[in-house]
C-alpha cells in the first residue's frame, strides 16, 4: 500500500471508532463545559479588564484550546492500546512506512479532535460568547489545527516510549495541567507578576489561545504572526520528534 492509502486507512479506522463510541464526544466536552461554567459565573462579577467584554468571553477560546490540548495528548493512548492488543505489531511488520502509520494515527486524532472542538465553539457562538463571522472563523480553524496537530504528536512521541497505558494518563495529567493553566486561558498576561508572565511566554500552548483570541474577536496580546510562527515551530519540531520516536518503536 503506497502512502496516501496507508494514511487515508488509519485516519478512517480512527474516525469510525470515534463514530461508533459518541460517548466520547460528549464526555469531552464535560470538563471545557464545566470550566466555562463555573469559572465564567465565579469570576464574571470581579473580572474587570475591558468594559465592552464579560469575562465568559474572555473565556471562551481559551476553554476551546483546552478541549484541544486534553483530547490531542491523550491521542496517544490509542498507540498504547493498539500495541496492548497487538494490532500495532500486525501494521508495523507491513510493508509500509513507519512515518505513513504515525501520519495516518496523527490526523485521525487531529479530525476527532477538531469536531470535539468545533461542537465546543458553535456552542459559544449560539451563546453568543464569541464575537466573530466567516473571517474570524476560518484563522480560527488554522490556529485549532496548529494546536491539535502540535500535542498529538506530543502525545504520541510520549506514548513510542511507553509501554504501559495505565500510566500514560498519569504522566499526561502531569504535562497537561502546568500547559493549561500556564497559557493565559483563564487570565490576561498584562495582570500577572514577571515572574509568572515570563513562564507564561515560554509555552506554546499560550501563542495558540492568543491565536484564537484573536480571530474570535476576544482581546489579544500578540502579533498574529508571532503566534502563528511559534505554533508553526512548534508542530514541526514535535512532529520530527515524533516521528523519530515512533519510528524507533519496538512493540
Amino acid at each position: 500500500m503506497n502512502f496516501p492509502g496507508t494514511v487515508y486507512t488509519l485516519w478512517l479506522r480512527e474516525i469510525k471508532r470515534f463514530y461508533r463510541n459518541k460517548g466520547r464526544l460528549f464526555g469531552s466536552m464535560a470538563m471545557p463545559a464545566l470550566f466555562l461554567i463555573v469559572l465564567g459565573s465565579g469570576f464574571g462579577r470581579v473580572f474587570q479588564y475591558r468594559s465592552d467584554i464579560s469575562y465568559a468571553e474572555f473565556l471562551g477560546p481559551g476553554i476551546v484550546a483546552m478541549s484541544l490540548l486534553f483530547s490531542s495528548m491523550f491521542g496517544g493512548m490509542n498507540v498504547l492500546w493498539d500495541k496492548q492488543f497487538g494490532f500495532l505489531k500486525e501494521i508495523l511488520v507491513a510493508p509500509v512506512s513507519r512515518t505513513a502509520i504515525m501520519a495516518g494515527q496523527t490526523m485521525g486524532t487531529v479530525t476527532t479532535s477538531m469536531v470535539k472542538a468545533l461542537v465546543f465553539l458553535i456552542a459559544l457562538l449560539v451563546g453568543g460568547l464569541i464575537k466573530s463571522d466567516l473571517y474570524g472563523i476560518l484563522p480560527a480553524l488554522v490556529f485549532m489545527f496548529l494546536i491539535s496537530a502540535s500535542f498529538v504528536s506530543l502525545g504520541i512521541a510520549f506514548a513510542s516510549r511507553m509501554s504501559d497505558p495505565h500510566a500514560f494518563p498519569l504522566i499526561m495529567n502531569f504535562l497537561i495541567m502546568p500547559v493549561f493553566f500556564l497559557s493565559g486561558a483563564l487570565y490576561p498576561l498584562d495582570r500577572i507578576p514577571g515572574w509568572l508572565e515570563t513562564v507564561t511566554r515560554m509555552n506554546p500552548l499560550t501563542y495558540g489561545v492568543d491565536g484564537m483570541r484573536f480571530a474570535l474577536g476576544a482581546p489579544y496580546q500578540f502579533s498574529p504572526w508571532l503566534n502563528l510562527t511559534v505554533l508553526l515551530v512548534f508542530w514541526i519540531g514535535t512532529t520530527v520528534v515524533g516521528t523519530v520516536l515512533f519510528r524507533k518503536m519496538s512493540v
